[in-house]
Parts: structure tokens; sequence; C-alpha cells
């Protein structure tokens, strides 16, 4: 996670994690809630379904996607990041 950028999006992979770049700052969770906001809209789901499992103050996050296998989801970010 990148806070603090031009414009919120998801931008590729960096060390084998998902790299997503957030115009909101990360105060008081505006980060993480931007996050949530891009991963749902990403994935075509509801924001309800995206949760932050680890690393709610860190750049590094953890994130439980719910009505989704792990494939179904790395699948539907790499066509979306090229898109």
């Amino acid at each position: 996670m990148v806070p603090r950028a031009g414009r919120s999006g998801i931008a590729g992979v960096r060390d084998g994690a998902l790299l997503v770049r957030l115009a909101a700052a990360p105060v008081d969770g505006a980060a993480n809630a931007e996050l949530i906001e891009v991963l749902a809209k990403a994935l075509d789901l509801p924001k309800r379904s995206i949760q932050i499992v680890s690393g709610d103050r860190s750049r590094s996050k953890r994130v439980r996607v719910a009505g989704m296998d792990a494939q179904s989801v790395l699948s539907a970010l790499k066509l979306w990041s090229s898109a």
C-alpha cells in the first residue's frame, strides 16, 4: 500500500505482494477504508466482503475476501490491473 499517491488504484505486484496506491492519507483509518473500496471495485464485490486481517497500521496488510477463492481473486486483480 502506498498512501498519499496521486490517484488510487492497483499498481501491480512488488516482491510477491499486490501494490495498491491510495490517494488518502494514513490518518484516522482513511487509507484502510480506501484500500477496501479499491479492492471491492476491482473484484466487483460489496465492501463488506473485504476485511483487513492484519497490518492495520502498516503499509503491508493481509486481507480476507469473502465469496471468492484465492485463485479467483488473483485472476481478477491481474485482469483488472492490466486494463
